[in-house]
C-alpha cells in the first residue's frame, strides 16, 4: 500500500461516487417511507420501530464481522473485496487518512452495495416491519465508515450532535475504537455504535471463527501473527514528510 501525500486525488470524491451515494440514499429513504406509510396504514407503531432498533443493532454486529473478514483475510486481489481489504490495511499504518477522504469516496463502495441488496425488497415488499429493519440497519451500514471517520476525528473538530451522540453510545465512541488501532489489533472490530464489542471480545467469538476457519481451510488470520511494521501506526506529520 503506497503512503499517503497531500491533496491525494484518491482521497477525493468523483462523481460515480456521489451518484453510488445518492442511489444508497435513495433506496434507504424509500424502504423507510414506504415502511412509515405501511405504518400509518395498518395502524402499526410499535413493531415497525422495534424491527429498526433491531436493524441498527444488527448493522453493528454485520460491521464488525465484516471488519474483522477483511483485516484478516485476503489480499489487494481478492475478487470483489480486494480494494477494500488493501484499504484498511493502510489505514491501520495511516489511520488518520480517512479523516481526508471526501465523504463520497468515503461511503461509495457500501452506498452501491446497499443499493444493489435493498432496491429488489422495495420494489417486491410493502411489510412495514419488514422495510423499517432493511431501512435502518442498510442506511446504519452504509454510513458505517462516516461513523468510522468521526471516530477517527479529534473531539473539537466534530459536530457537537455527533460529539454527543458518540459520548451516548449511540455512535461508536472514538476511545473504544481507539483500542482496535493498538496491538494486538484484534478486537473493537464493529464501527456504528460498538454495542457489540464487549460482548464479542470477551466470549472470544472471533477467535473461535478463527479457530474453525483455519482446522477447515488451514488459512491462519493476520491477527495470529505478531504485529509488524505494516500494522505500526505512523503519525501523519512523519508520514507527509518521509
Amino acid at each position: 500500500t503506497r503512503p499517503p501525500v497531500i491533496n491525494d486525488p484518491a482521497l477525493k470524491s468523483n462523481w460515480s461516487h456521489r451518484a453510488w451515494v445518492a442511489g444508497g440514499c435513495t433506496t434507504v429513504l424509500v424502504s423507510l417511507a414506504k415502511s412509515a406509510v405501511g405504518a400509518a396504514d395498518s395502524h402499526i407503531w410499535l413493531e415497525p420501530i422495534l424491527a429498526g432498533l433491531i436493524g441498527y443493532v444488527m448493522a453493528d454486529l454485520g460491521s464488525g464481522v465484516y471488519h474483522w473478514g477483511i483485516d484478516n483475510y485476503g489480499g489487494a486481489g481478492t475478487p470483489v473485496f480486494g480494494s477494500q481489504i488493501e484499504a484498511f490495511q493502510g489505514h491501520h499504518r495511516w489511520p488518520w487518512t480517512i479523516t481526508r477522504r471526501q465523504f463520497a469516496n468515503n461511503l461509495h463502495a457500501l452506498a452501491r452495495a446497499v443499493a444493489f441488496a435493498v432496491l429488489p425488497i422495495i420494489l417486491i415488499c410493502d411489510d412495514p416491519v419488514v422495510l423499517g429493519f432493511v431501512g435502518v440497519c442498510s442506511g446504519c451500514i452504509m454510513f458505517s465508515q462516516q461513523f468510522h471517520a468521526w471516530a477517527h476525528t479529534t473531539k473539537s473538530k466534530l459536530p457537537p450532535l455527533v460529539a454527543a451522540l458518540q459520548d451516548g453510545g449511540v455512535l461508536v465512541s472514538r476511545s473504544q475504537h481507539a483500542a482496535h488501532h493498538r496491538a494486538p489489533y484484534n478486537n473493537n472490530y464493529c464501527i456504528v455504535s460498538g454495542v457489540w464489542n464487549e460482548t464479542l471480545d470477551s466470549l472470544r467469538v472471533f477467535e473461535a471463527m478463527e479457530m474453525v476457519i483455519f482446522f477447515k481451510f488451514g488459512v491462519r488470520p493476520r491477527s495470529w501473527t505478531d504485529p509488524n511494521s505494516d500494522w505500526t501506526e505512523q503519525s501523519e506529520a512523519t508520514s507527509l514528510s518521509s
